[in-house]
């Protein structure tokens, strides 16, 4: 499976974007842009890299509990240079990212800055095929590209 993610906007705290999964559109969100990695405040280079499940840590615990057996493991993209335990996740703020991508069904730019919503919606209609892929033969990748800077 090959996931496609856009990002469309940036601003000076965030960035916003669309992935498609299986014909599904959900909005991403995620830290802004720097050309000098922040921890926890930089978006990841745009790529292609492999999606693995992980099994392991506190939000995996929290995952499992909240989704109950839909959660195979955390979404977890592999060989981002200068990045560990970069995940796809639920979220709605960018001070929620940690350098993950957020998904969410709606989106918005206003006074409290760029958002998403309906995060747990997201995640749900987007999880089961990407964990179905990354346990199949073929795998999982996501394909990231800059429509914005």
């Amino acid at each position: 499976m090959l996931i496609k993610m856009k990002r469309f906007y940036s601003d000076h705290k965030a960035t916003q974007g669309v992935m498609v999964v299986n014909g599904s559109m959900v909005y991403t969100l995620e830290d802004e842009k720097r050309e000098v990695k922040v921890r926890g405040e930089t978006r990841i280079p745009a790529g292609t890299y492999q999606i693995k499940l992980r099994n392991e840590g506190g939000m995996t615990k929290r995952y499992a509990e909240k989704f109950g057996d839909m959660h195979k493991g955390m979404l977890w993209l592999q060989n981002v240079d200068n990045f560990e335990w970069v995940y796809i996740h639920i979220g709605n703020r960018e001070d929620q990212t940690d350098g993950c991508i957020l998904v969410g069904l709606e989106a918005a730019n206003n006074s409290l800055g760029i958002t998403i919503q309906r995060s747990t919606d997201a995640y749900k209609l987007i999880y089961p095929a990407i964990a179905s892929a990354v346990l199949s033969d073929n795998g999982a990748f996501i394909e990231i590209k800059d429509e914005c800077s």
